[in-house]
């Protein structure tokens, strides 16, 4: 017996944003975020792009993956 799933929208673009943001993470000092979005489902946004993320946008964060790179050297 199988069993075939398929992915809904809004899951699959909660996994493609993910992936970007973790790929991103790796050559950023800053945080990398999964934001819940109307239009797209979810989209990854660089913190380094906004400084101190808006509220609008903060409020819509689901997921935060750290920057992974150091200042030490």
């Amino acid at each position: 017996m199988s069993f075939q799933s398929t992915i809904s929208l809004p899951s699959r673009s909660y996994f493609e944003a993910l992936e970007i943001a973790e790929r991103r993470s790796l050559h950023s000092f800053f945080d990398q975020h999964v934001v819940e979005d109307d239009e797209a489902g979810y989209i990854a946004l660089d913190e380094g792009d906004y400084n101190a993320l808006p509220a609008h946008l903060a409020a819509r964060v689901v997921h935060t993956v750290h920057g992974a790179m150091l200042d030490e050297f």
